[in-house]
């Protein structure tokens, strides 16, 4: 992917020309030691292989440790509780080879079914008609403009990252829609493009847990919560707002802190972007823009007014059938890519309307054409990249390394603060090679909530600790499903860019949000301060 420039937007900002030796000849002294070990990161990730060739040795690597694990008889015997019945059940887990008749079968028989129960092609696909239409309609760019003139300059890092934060709670929109306009917005301010693409990243990524609102993931990790707690109280239970005071001054202290790295460190670090597009300044909208944004007002309107109508009255259709039920496992919450595609795609559609820049439904259908062409590559990569999962998991060595690391730090004799942290570390580090969040809770909370409550500590806590070390290196890690696209993102402004260049770009994010995080559960811990509502 380095080598070649990938649109993945639709909409055509312009011919970016970034001259990185002119950027890098700008510092050419004054760099600290951690900027000199960031650019070595870089140098170092853009000279491996393309991520294609990366996967297949890596498919080849899990085929024969997956072999040997099995010849050497692997195997973890834990408790974990089904997410979808909430009761424990006692496993035992094995290495299965990939090398074996039922091994080579699987390989061969799930090639398509790999790829298409891999989630992250249809959420991409599926969000990328509706931002396709936004786009090329100019709507995102009118967007922007708006922004420009509306928020105060010094604030706009700050307001991407918490807008970042907060996107969580619409699943993956965030990265298919936030990254990529914070980035045009940096450029639109003159600014390096790739650290609006870096903060907003960071948001959605690093950030992953801590909302100020409830979402969809803390009802199922509060389930596998309180179900861990019944093992040792069937009295007691947490309830979703558990966690809300600890998540609400992580969001607070977390999105100053990604706005100042990206100020002080990521930033200053690519230096100046050249580009013939044109900064943004605050000036009047034109009349075309203003009538584009009523029309596209008026089309939001009443995208929101029919599905509060499906979704809001007691017994509506996208409420969970025999729940009632909105948020959680609800019809509306399993579809939200669904509806974010359809409100961009009637916004979009709306604006080009009113602004002229879509004169007919033919027009719409191109733009979506267009948007589907674009994703060529990235579909070839994640393509690639479900097959290494499905192997790997099939494999059972993430499980395994779970258990085993879950076991040591059990049997550690640690106390209750550094058990907490030592958690903490174990779940950061299985995080680069398990990365979903429901199944490593689902292994780790019948060991640690039990064993940490007989410590005196309170099973919120524990769930506390749980999201500070599942997040910071979601955006650090190739297996996340989103990684691939936050590297063609980057490409849209620096050909070059490649796995390292996101890497180095993500690597202070991910130490400084580690270390404050723990910091903050620690002095939480310590000073009693109640975890939730």
């Amino acid at each position: 992917m380095a080598k070649r420039s990938h649109t993945l937007s639709p909409h055509d900002l312009g011919d970016v020309h970034d001259d990185r030796n002119h950027r890098r000849s700008s510092h050419p002294s004054g760099k600290s030691g951690f900027e000199r070990f960031l650019d070595v990161v870089e140098r170092v990730g853009n000279k491996v292989p393309h991520p294609v060739v990366i996967f297949v040795l890596l498919i080849a690597l899990v085929i024969v440790l997956s072999h040997v694990f099995y010849m050497l008889g692997a195997s973890a015997t834990y408790q974990s509780i089904n997410a979808d019945t909430g009761e424990v059940e006692e496993l035992t887990t094995t290495a299965q080879s990939l090398l074996t008749a039922d091994g080579f079968r699987f390989m061969f028989e799930g090639v398509v079914q790999n790829f298409m129960n891999f989630n992250a092609v249809g959420v991409i696909i599926v969000a990328m008609l509706g931002v396709g239409v936004a786009e090329e309609s100019g709507l995102i760019k009118a967007l922007i403009h708006k922004l420009v003139n509306v928020a105060p300059p010094a604030a706009m890092t700050y307001i991407l990252v918490f807008i970042g934060i907060l996107s969580s709670i619409a699943a993956d929109a965030g990265y298919l829609v936030l990254i990529p306009l914070a980035a045009a917005a940096f450029l639109s301010l003159g600014r390096h493009p790739l650290a609006g693409l870096a903060a907003s990243f960071a948001g959605v990524a690093a950030v992953f847990t801590a909302n100020i609102l409830i979402k969809p993931l803390d009802g199922i990790l509060t389930g596998i919560t309180n179900d861990a707690i019944h093992l040792l109280n069937p009295n007691l239970s947490i309830d979703l707002t558990a966690n809300f005071w600890f998540s609400a001054a992580s969001v607070l202290l977390l999105t100053v802190a990604v706005a100042l790295i990206t100020e002080k460190i990521v930033e200053p670090r690519l230096g100046a972007y050249t580009s013939n597009e044109t900064v943004v300044e605050r000036s009047e909208m034109t009349p075309e823009e203003t009538r584009g944004l009523r029309y596209s007002g008026i089309a939001i309107f009443v995208v929101l007014a029919v599905f509060m109508a499906l979704s809001l009255p007691s017994g509506a259709p996208l409420r969970n059938p025999d729940t009632g039920d909105l948020i959680g496992d609800s019809p509306f919450m399993n579809g939200l890519i669904v509806f974010i595609m359809i409100l961009f795609l009637a916004a979009g559609w709306a604006y080009g309307k009113g602004a002229g820049t879509m004169k007919s439904t033919v027009d719409v259908v191109n733009a979506m054409e267009k948007a589907i062409r674009s994703l060529a590559s990235l579909l070839f990569l994640l393509f690639v990249i479900s097959q290494f999962l499905a192997f790997f998991n099939y494999s059972n060595m993430a499980t395994l390394a779970a258990v085993n690391l879950g076991d040591w730090l059990e049997e550690a004799g640690l106390g209750p603060l550094t058990l907490l942290i030592g958690f903490v570390v174990v779940v950061a580090v299985l995080d680069l090679i398990m990365t979903g969040a429901i199944p490593k809770w689902a292994i780790f909370a019948p060991v640690f909530v039990p064993l940490l409550m007989r410590l005196n500590v309170d099973p919120e806590a524990v769930l506390a600790a749980y999201r500070v070390g599942d997040a910071p290196f979601n955006a650090v890690t190739p297996l996340n499903a989103y990684f691939a696209l936050i590297v063609t993102f980057a490409q849209k402004y620096d050909p070059k860019a490649g796995v390292g260049t996101v890497i180095a770009l993500m690597l202070p994010y991910v130490i400084i949000v580690f270390v404050l995080w723990i910091l903050l559960l620690a002095a939480w811990h310590l000073f009693g301060i109640p975890w939730g509502l």
